[in-house]
């Protein structure tokens, strides 16, 4: 990867907590080597990570711990769907 990849990269997490949050919330964002530093950590924790360039934008547009907006909630919706099946799968697994 280029210096100039590296600096075009961006990563948002996301954290959702079904008792105490009414929506999706970003955890972290970040552009070039603390995208990558996102993206290492979901790794090595096992977290599974789903590409979206667009849907990164949008969200990386938001202050930490602020909650998605209204507009976002069915794509969201469908990443957290995703993330549901990987998990499934994984402990299928074991």
């Amino acid at each position: 990867m280029s210096e100039q990849d590296r600096f075009r990269k961006k990563a948002v997490a996301l954290k959702y907590d079904m008792e105490n949050d009414q929506s999706p919330k970003v955890s972290a964002t970040g552009k070039g080597y603390v995208a990558e530093e996102i993206i290492d950590r979901a790794q090595q924790n096992n977290i599974p990570i789903q590409s979206d360039p667009t849907l990164v934008e949008l969200l990386s547009q938001l202050n930490i711990n602020e909650n998605i907006p209204e507009e976002l909630y069915q794509v969201v919706a469908e990443v957290f769907a995703y993330i549901y099946q990987v998990d499934q799968k994984l402990k299928n697994k074991n």
